[in-house]
């Protein structure tokens, strides 16, 4: 009786041992299922915030900031590239007539229209207001075909806005990458045929370093809509 009553006893301290770590080890479950929630949550913060900070929130295409920092890795590599940039003609015509959310819905139209323009556009970009730009990987014939291509998705077809036909037009600028660029400088040289597209009303224009903004003008074509 005395032998049972001791097996007893220490079978109830190993299951009273054995509960005391089944309860410790729910407790660590639990706290290892809590931190992979944490970092789940954080992963999708962090995604969420930079997501925030490369992409426009009117159209959902890599920013200004995203532009920039494609730039600057292609022209680490070396390889051909081009640079497009679209400025929508008379847009403030339409927010004014329309408003602004409809305004907003062209945008986001527009921004549709130029993605998927082809193998050669790497990045279709929405940098601020109605300017786009496209990143091209090619040459100079790439290049304009890009830009026509833009051109004629913006311009042909007309927009729904507001239980309305709208049609808008784009004036484009486009520059090949030369060697010696910098990718300001291609930003620049782009930024100089947007501006005699703008200026000139011709639709389409490349750029060309003898027909360049003479130094002291500070008239840029978001000045000429």
């Amino acid at each position: 009786m005395c032998h049972l009553s001791s097996y007893l006893a220490a079978a109830g301290g190993v299951l009273a041992g054995l509960a005391v770590a089944a309860a410790l080890l729910a407790r660590q479950r639990r706290i290892i299922d809590h931190q992979r929630q944490a970092l789940a949550a954080r992963d999708r913060d962090r995604t969420f915030w930079h997501r925030l900070a490369t992409h426009n929130d009117t159209t959902e295409l890599p920013n200004r900031r995203a532009l920039w920092t494609h730039l600057e890795a292609t022209f680490s590599l070396g390889e051909p590239l081009g640079l497009v940039l679209i400025d929508l003609d008379r847009f403030k015509q339409v927010n004014d007539t329309h408003g602004h959310e409809h305004g907003n819905d062209l945008l986001h139209e527009v921004g549709r229209r130029l993605t998927g323009l082809g193998p050669s556009v790497a990045l279709a970009a929405h940098l601020a207001g109605d300017e786009f730009a496209l990143v091209v990987h090619g040459d100079d014939g790439e290049i304009e075909t890009a830009a026509e291509a833009a051109h004629r998705r913006i311009s042909t077809l007309p927009y729904e806005i507001a239980g309305q036909q709208v049609t808008v037009t784009a004036s484009v600028g486009y520059a090949l990458a030369e060697p010696d660029m910098l990718p300001r400088d291609l930003l620049h040289a782009a930024d100089q045929a947007m501006y005699l597209a703008k200026r000139k009303r011709c639709g389409i224009r490349a750029h060309d370093p003898d027909h360049a903004t003479p130094p002291g003008i500070v008239v840029r074509y978001r000045d000429l809509r």
